[in-house]
């Protein structure tokens, strides 16, 4: 099958369109107190590696639906205007893809961290166990 853009080609659209931080950055800054760093991992993905301390986890399949207000599956933690949300997935294709889709949905204040969660562990950033946390 020809497809008329492939996922290369859409994540290089997104990436020109949408913030990204340095996963140096997004170690130094995700404990500040105006930044949310949101995992949008695969749940199993989270159990087997861990996740950064504090994230919220909101899996890619349901995060338009998570911050949509008018959404019955909405959840209040993405009611935070004076919030920078960070979003994270692997190797960050994910997440920018989802950052692009909240930006289009006119979700200003969001970004994702280059290379994804995989630089980050690389990097030394702090990892805790999956939190059960329930959103």
């Amino acid at each position: 099958m020809k497809l008329k853009k492939g996922i290369k080609h859409l994540v290089e659209e997104a990436m020109a369109e949408i913030e990204t931080m340095s996963t140096e950055e997004a170690i130094k800054r995700y404990r500040d107190d105006d930044v949310l760093l949101v995992d949008i991992r695969d749940v199993r993905e989270l159990e087997a590696d861990g996740m950064v301390p504090g994230a919220v986890h909101a899996p890619r399949g349901m995060i338009e639906f998570w911050v949509d207000p008018d959404s019955s599956y909405h959840k209040e933690v993405f009611n935070q205007p004076n919030k920078t949300f960070v979003l994270y997935c692997r190797s960050s294709w994910r997440s920018a893809l989802a950052t692009k889709a909240l930006k289009d949905m006119g979700m200003d204040n969001g970004c994702h961290f280059a290379v994804g969660f995989m630089a980050w562990k690389v990097a030394n950033g702090p990892i805790v166990e999956r939190s059960h946390w329930e959103y």
